[in-house]
């Protein structure tokens, strides 16, 4: 289970926010915009049941379903999600004090650190094109190994993509890592952004 509180009151106030939509198989997906950056902000989203990601975290509260996005999890540690009424009416608030605190250092796994700069730097930039690159593998040289995705699968500038924006950004950050490869078929041009 998440270490992320969901109060009494706010669940009663999701509640009914949820009654009113049309589905009655919606839940509510949290999840954390550039976690461990300064850029990082909490969020808080409709999720039908079948539309959360499959590493989501499932909690099964007494009215409806949370599911917590598995790359924001560790983010959301002693997150507090509360709703509080004043003169004015009445407020949700998602308090996650460990949103911008990164979590790696030099000593953390090749993967976990090459994951964390893909969702934090990598990744969000590549969004605006509608596309995204993840992680394959590490071969035994030091090599990381990545799939593109989306609008990057097979785009004109893929390679430049891949040496001036994945490779230098990584290897910037990342000392030990001694290159990147793309194994992507790019020959399936249906979502490529150019």
């Amino acid at each position: 289970m998440s270490a992320i509180a969901i109060t009494e009151a706010a669940q009663e106030y999701l509640a009914g926010l949820l009654a009113k939509q049309s589905a009655k198989d919606m839940g509510i997906r949290i999840f954390i915009s550039h976690p461990g950056t300064p850029h990082a902000e909490s969020c808080l989203a409709y999720c039908r049941f079948g539309e959360q990601q499959p590493d989501d975290i499932a909690i099964s509260l007494k009215d409806f379903m949370v599911w917590i996005d598995g790359v924001s999890e560790p983010f959301l540690e002693d997150a507090l999600v509360d709703y509080a009424t004043d003169a004015l009416g009445g407020q949700l608030t998602i308090k996650a004090p460990n949103a911008k605190i990164p979590m790696i250092d030099d000593s953390s796994p090749l993967p976990e650190r090459i994951n964390y700069y893909l969702q934090t730097e990598i990744n969000p930039g590549l969004a605006s094109h509608g596309g995204q690159v993840s992680l394959v593998e590490i071969v035994e040289d030091g090599v990381a190994i990545m799939r593109f995705g989306g609008g990057c699968q097979g785009c004109s500038m893929v390679d430049a993509t891949l040496k001036e924006g994945v490779e230098k950004t990584l290897m910037e950050r990342i000392p030990d890592l001694k290159g990147v490869r793309d194994i992507t078929d790019h020959t399936n041009r249906e979502n490529a952004f150019l």
